[in-house]
């Protein structure tokens, strides 16, 4: 595709609708558009902690989390079988990625034995808050008929993610010094 002379509006959603992936039109407010917008969300603030000065190893995992996210933008965008047929897909090994960087960091971290509030430092609060729009994407996905097992892997990878996000924060501030401030009645 040549963007060179591609502009960057079309006009065609000035009424409200937008396209999916197989040219189907629906409401801006659609819930298949509320679930991959949250997760382009999500994308920006996972580019905003990549921002900071943390591990090149971290960068990298979160490099590559921000590729899964729009591959998984994508499976959610398509209206039918057909339209998933050239797409992208996620796999097991990808939330098995999750998995492995989650315990990694667990491997280092305290027993957690309160609720932890969010705070301390920047880019902790960023890895709480991309924990709370993965957990956002999440229950609007929940809504969604995914008619396809592509669709339905965005859905276990996206509940990992927000565990990952959990365990990113609390591991980002141990390597920052941060006491965590944790909740206590």
């Amino acid at each position: 595709m040549n963007y060179d002379n591609q502009k960057i509006y079309t006009k065609k959603g000035d009424s409200g609708n937008t396209s999916l992936i197989g040219g189907s039109r629906v409401e801006k407010s659609d819930l298949r558009i509320e679930a991959y917008g949250t997760l382009d969300e999500l994308n920006s603030f996972i580019g905003l902690i990549r921002d900071f000065s943390i591990e090149m190893e971290q960068k990298h995992t979160l490099l590559a989390i921000q590729s899964h996210i729009f591959i998984a933008e994508s499976l959610l965008a398509a209206d039918s079988e057909k339209s998933l047929i050239n797409l992208p897909s996620l796999s097991e090994e990808n939330i098995l990625l999750l998995e492995t960087e989650i315990d990694r960091m667990n491997e280092r971290m305290p027993e957690l034995k309160h609720f932890i509030l969010p705070g301390g430092h920047p880019v902790v609060s960023y890895c709480h808050i991309a924990r709370t729009v993965c957990r956002r994407a999440e229950r609007a996905m929940v809504k969604l008929d995914l008619f396809n097992e592509k669709q339905k892997l965005v859905l276990k990878y996206i509940n990992r993610l927000s565990d990952y996000f959990f365990v990113l924060a609390r591991y980002v501030a141990k390597d920052l010094g941060v006491a965590e401030t944790l909740w206590k009645i």
